[in-house]
């Protein structure tokens, strides 16, 4: 057929005109705002990943979003008790320890999966609980001075160690929890420290001290004494940890990118 003959048939030029004025509206669209429907498939961010790990705050759950081509935004929670039975100096405690945490982060990442991650610990709950007792005629020391447990008012109470509140922290590692290729399937390594502050701890104390006969027994919190010697054994603890400021982080983890 004589395409002369189709250019001069009425409407069909018209239509063509207006199809090919179409596709480059469309293209120049695009090329403006550039939406994802615009790209390849193999262009577009991904847009989530889960994963689990284990690490020094616990076993975490996490997950992730793209914001460019090399950066991430993720979040990530984590969970952890261990209790345990131990004395000393001649006190009996019932020790608990509690890693609980929520954090958020900024991957980017800067050759291949290679990637440094700074953040905010949102919330910190990571902490250490101690029932404390002394059986009845038992000494113990406090603060460097050895004292009496009374036979009719026992000693006990509690003990707890807070290892921080809102921190900033920065991880580096190696990893993607949404790898720009096809692969689903993720492995993740990271180290570094979260900034908390030096860890503070209290030791509250009630029964009774007396002497090592047995007798001129004084209520311990009517006694200045034994309450020197508390707050110079809670110094003691703090200078102990106070290590912990730098709170260091080691953790692998597994994700899937959807």
């Amino acid at each position: 057929m004589d395409l002369n003959i189709i250019k001069t048939v009425p409407g069909l030029a018209w239509r063509n005109k207006v199809r090919h004025s179409v596709v480059l509206a469309v293209g120049a669209l695009c090329a403006a705002s550039l939406p994802p429907a615009c790209y390849a498939q193999s262009d577009a961010l991904p847009r989530l990943g889960l994963g689990v790990q284990m690490s020094t705050l616990g076993a975490g759950i996490e997950a992730a979003t793209a914001v460019t081509r090399k950066s991430n935004v993720r979040i990530a929670f984590n969970d952890f008790s261990y209790s345990r039975d131990f004395s000393k100096d001649g006190i009996n405690y019932s020790g608990e320890l509690t890693l609980r945490s929520f954090n958020v982060l900024y991957d980017q990442y800067l050759l291949g999966g290679f990637h440094v991650s700074p953040g905010l610990m949102l919330y910190n709950g990571n902490r250490g609980t101690a029932a404390a007792a002394v059986p009845g005629g038992q000494s113990f020391s406090l603060g460097g001075s050895t004292y009496y447990s009374s036979a009719a008012d026992p000693v006990s109470g509690n003990g707890t160690l807070k290892l921080g509140s809102v921190s900033p922290m920065v991880l580096l590692g190696f990893g993607n929890l949404l790898p720009r290729s096809n692969r689903h399937f993720t492995v993740k390594f990271e180290f570094g420290a979260v900034f908390q502050g030096s860890p503070k701890s209290t030791l509250n104390l009630s029964g009774s001290t007396c002497d090592f006969s047995g007798r001129f027994c004084q209520a311990i919190a009517s006694n200045p004494i034994v309450q020197n010697s508390i707050q110079s054994e809670q110094n003691k603890i703090n200078k102990d940890v106070d290590f912990f400021r730098y709170y260091p982080v080691i953790s692998l983890g597994f994700g899937y990118k959807f």
